[in-house]
């Protein structure tokens, strides 16, 4: 039965992610860098992308390739997606504390209108 390959498993060499993204492989060691990407590395020190690395390298292509945008941006636009991405798991985290809590949060409000 086969097995599926969790997003974050780094399991793919620097050729074949670069056959897979589209790029050449001193493009990927470029990227490394100048901190678009971090690769994993295996003990013998050899590169390993995620899935989720791939995804990233897409990414990266698309914004250079289709939009135009320089590397200082796509550094710019990332960082600015990774933190949009936290607050909205902060956002989510915090839903949820208050759909845990309603009938505490009422209760809490009934003593202090009191």
């Amino acid at each position: 039965m086969a097995r599926l390959i969790d997003k974050d498993e780094p399991c793919f060499a620097i050729s074949v992610t670069a056959k897979i993204v589209g790029l050449h492989v001193q493009t990927l060691r470029y990227y490394e860098r100048a901190g678009l990407i971090q690769p994993s590395r295996s003990k013998g020190r050899n590169r390993l992308y995620s899935g989720r690395d791939i995804e990233r390298l897409r990414q990266i292509k698309r914004l250079t390739d289709d939009l135009g945008l320089n590397l200082a941006g796509v550094e710019v636009f990332l960082r600015m997606s990774d933190r949009l991405a936290q607050m909205e798991q902060q956002i989510e985290a915090m839903r949820r504390q208050l759909e845990e809590r309603p009938f505490a949060l009422e209760a809490q409000n009934e003593v202090q209108s009191q």
